[in-house]
């Protein structure tokens, strides 16, 4: 019996393994009558099955036989075809339209916040659309499959009937469709943004198969699937997860673009062009996290049997309770992360946010990770011809590269919104250069774009934009001077006013230490804005007493009958106080503004007037001090030496010989012709790299010798003059007294003449040089009446020196 028994089961055995089997005879009849989908999907061969990108079942015999009843219903799917220009238009996209394939992205998140909407629209008539439970939830998710290089976007919008995905999807419009392939590919006028639904079209950037799950509260779950070759399918979804209302879109991706299976990118990207979008988006992310489990039982009694004190406490230990023994092991963890945390502040009504949310807002659009608040910010809307809100930062400090490639850099601060939708912020059409320190935003639902909506188009409406952020800008940065205490007084203020500005002290000092290079490269830039930024110049002059003053704060302190403002040029504070130019000026209790920086000197060739009053370089010929009824006696009793004195510079390039109403203690400087370049602008031209030295030659423009006609040793000069005006020693050394006064007017490095030997240290006769110039100096400035042989005696000496 039992040898019987034995036998029979070792025959059913047999049999078992050598019949076929039912179930996979069925599988293969099944894929025979279906279609092969190991290979890429065809529209025409049923387009193949859908990858379970989000499944987490793991049995198998259960997916094999989903996939054995999709691809038997696919078998039965509807097939279309696109319209004949549509594969030109796939063409276009694919190689010439985005300049971007981040961009896919961006145009999913759009149409799934405008599909969210639109049920959100009709929820406030009919509640009951909305649904119940997770339906409910107005939210973008985004999930990836790493294994499969599938990447999801699901929303719970409104969804699409069968008819909504032919209409939609098959079709890029109603009509026109070949006219827009024909602006495509002319490059004409691309202002079609809401006439052609091309954004979904993006996907073919980096997918190369596409399919569209969606379910209308109107109609049943359908799926489209397409590869962009020429046709789409539609069928009845059975076989996915219900979706209950809303669209899911699955992108098998390329190989090329894996990028976009890592979870940062996603982020980056979301944070990039949506992180303003009205719904949530959220992530599936995974990650790994310390948890504690129970210790097995092995190592739990490994450790009791090697620890020497658990037996001599073994009677202590059995009275207490055992508590259970843990380890640490690290975990994944998957959960739905939130990418869209910031709330878009300007959509708002300005008296509704609060400091501290503008300030968190700023420093999360600027990227900002300390603890300083902007300077100030301008947050408002736009009406009329065009309709935007906007919200502008000054930033609390100036980046440091923030004047590196001023005129090559395309790269703007300002970011461009369309209905929350990053768009840009490579543009210079809605701030000058001169503001693109400024940070913020611009929000508009009507603003012009190309159909990728990628850039701006040139259009009237721009220049109206710009126009209105520039005042703003300006309205902006004024305040800041106007709530600074040390710019107005607050005398007229209340206590709280009081307090509030207290606060302020010293901003706007900050924000021109910071910033104020921009606001006269503006001068320079903006001719039309010029006033308004003029209002914003800050500089010391010799009444300022160490602090910043404004051009009114100037004017206000003009002298009764003083039609000029007067300024002179340099390299530092300290060495122009020191300038022989305003001892008249100083002595007649005139305020000189003191422009210290090389870019000053450019300023002031566009600033001609302020509030009709001319600007004048004290260090230029035309000086006007008023009228003088000595000055045309004094012209004609010193009219033989500057006569003869003119004659006797002819070799250095001198244009003529005056009297000097500007001097008081110094027997003569050296000024610059009107027109010309002063000494400041000749150093700062010389140093540059790549300048033009016969521009600079004729630029230099002629030079002007004024003598002080009340000085000991110009009146002695002149007696001379009288008696010998033929002598050789006479005009050397007039040459000398020349050559002194030029370095008074070029403190920086020595005039040719008195350079031969090098540097200090560098030979004898280059001391020597210097050891000329201090006491050429000392008489110069001390002006003693001494006779005027000494001059030609430290001429001789400078010659003898420079031949060592």
């Amino acid at each position: 019996m039992r040898k019987w028994a034995l036998s029979s089961a070792l025959l059913l055995l047999f049999l078992l393994t050598t019949l076929p089997d039912p179930a996979k005879k069925l599988q293969v009849n099944a894929e025979e009558s279906g279609d092969d989908l190991a290979n890429p999907p065809k529209v025409e061969e049923k387009l193949g099955a859908v990858p379970h990108g989000l499944s987490t079942d793991s049995e198998v015999a259960q997916r094999e036989a989903e996939s054995i009843s999709r691809k038997t219903l696919r078998s039965s799917a509807e097939k279309f075809e696109f319209q004949a220009e549509v594969s030109r238009l796939m063409d276009i996209i694919i190689n010439s339209l985005y300049s971007n394939k981040d961009i896919f992205l961006r145009e999913l998140i759009s149409n799934a916040s405008d599909a969210l909407d639109k049920i959100r629209f009709l929820s406030l008539t009919d509640k009951e659309v909305l649904g119940e439970g997770d339906t409910a939830k107005l939210e973008i998710q985004i999930k990836l499959d790493k294994e499969k290089k599938i990447l999801s976007i699901r929303d719970r919008g409104i969804g699409m009937t069968k008819e909504d995905l032919i209409k939609n999807l098959g079709t890029i419009a109603k009509s026109g469709t070949s006219a827009f392939v024909e602006k495509m590919q002319s490059g004409g006028d691309l202002n079609l943004i809401g006439q052609f639904g091309v954004g979904f079209y993006s996907v073919y950037l980096v997918a190369d198969y596409v399919e569209v799950i969606s379910k209308h509260n109107d109609d049943k779950q359908y799926v489209w699937e397409s590869k962009a070759d020429g046709a789409f399918a539609i069928s009845e979804d059975t076989w996915n997860e219900p979706l209950g209302r809303g669209t899911e879109i699955r992108l098998h991706l390329r190989d090329e673009a894996k990028e976009y299976l890592e979870e940062d990118k996603l982020k980056d990207l979301v944070k990039k062009y949506s992180e303003f979008i009205n719904f949530p988006i959220y992530l599936w992310t995974t990650k790994e996290v310390d948890v504690e489990v129970p210790a097995d039982e092995e190592e739990s009694s490994e450790e009791e049997e090697s620890t020497p004190e658990a037996k001599e406490d073994e009677d202590t230990e059995e009275d207490e309770e055992k508590k259970p023994k843990t380890k640490t092991i690290k975990e994944t963890t998957s959960e739905w992360e939130l990418l869209n945390d910031v709330k878009a502040v300007w959509l708002r009504s300005p008296k509704e946010v609060t400091d501290e949310e503008y300030s968190k807002f700023y420093h999360s659009l600027a990227k900002d990770f300390g603890d300083e608040k902007p300077m100030s910010w301008s947050h408002f809307t736009a009406e009329g011809d065009v309709e935007f809100k906007a919200l502008l930062f000054v930033p609390p400090k100036a980046p440091h590269d923030l004047y590196e490639s001023y005129y090559n850099n395309n790269k703007s601060n300002l970011k461009l919104y369309v209905r929350r939708v990053f768009i840009s912020d490579e543009f210079d059409d809605l701030l000058p250069k001169y503001l693109n320190f400024l940070k913020g935003i611009v929000d508009s639902d009507t603003l012009p774009l190309n159909v990728s909506r990628e850039m701006l188009q040139q259009h009237s409406s721009l220049k109206t934009i710009k126009k209105k952020l520039i005042r703003k800008a300006l309205d902006m940065i004024r305040k800041i001077a106007e709530e600074d205490p040390d710019e107005y007084s607050n005398k007229d203020k209340t206590d709280e006013e009081k307090s509030e500005m207290a606060e302020k002290k010293g901003q706007y000092a900050k924000f021109w230490n910071e910033f104020g290079k921009s606001i006269k490269l503006g001068i320079i830039e903006d001719a039309t804005n010029r006033n308004r930024l003029a209002k914003l110049l800050r500089f010391e002059s010799t009444k300022s007493d160490g602090k910043l003053a404004s051009l009114d704060e100037y004017i206000s302190r003009m002298k009764p009958g003083q039609k000029d403002i007067f300024y002179i040029t340099g390299s530092s504070k300290e060495q122009l106080e020191k300038s022989p130019f305003l001892e008249r000026l100083t002595k007649k209790n005139y305020e000189v503004i003191f422009f210290t920086d090389p870019v000053d000197e450019y300023l002031m060739q566009y600033l001609m007037d302020y509030e009709d009053k001319k600007f004048q370089n004290v260090s230029k010929e035309g000086l006007k001090l008023g009228k003088d009824s000595k000055l045309k006696d004094l012209k004609e009793s010193f009219k033989e030496l500057t006569d003869w004195w003119k004659k006797a510079l002819e070799s250095e390039n001198v244009d003529s010989v005056k009297i000097s109403n500007r001097l008081h203690d110094t027997p003569c400087v050296v000024v610059t012709s009107k027109y010309g370049w002063s000494a400041n602008m000749e150093k700062i031209m010389q140093a540059q790299t790549l300048s033009d030295s016969s521009k600079q030659a004729y630029m230099r423009g002629k030079r002007v010798l004024e003598i002080n006609p009340r000085h000991p040793i110009i009146k002695e000069l002149r007696d001379k003059v009288a008696q010998d005006n033929e002598s050789e020693g006479l005009k050397q050394t007039a040459r000398l007294v020349y050559q002194t006064a030029l370095m008074e007017k070029e403190p920086g490095p020595e005039p040719r003449r008195h350079r031969r030997g090098g540097r200090r240290g560098g030979g004898s006769a280059g001391f020597r040089g210097e050891v000329l110039q201090r006491r050429g100096r000392a008489v110069v400035r001390q002006g003693r009446a001494v006779d005027v042989s000494l001059f030609y005696g430290l001429y001789c000496f400078n010659v003898a020196a420079a031949s060592v």
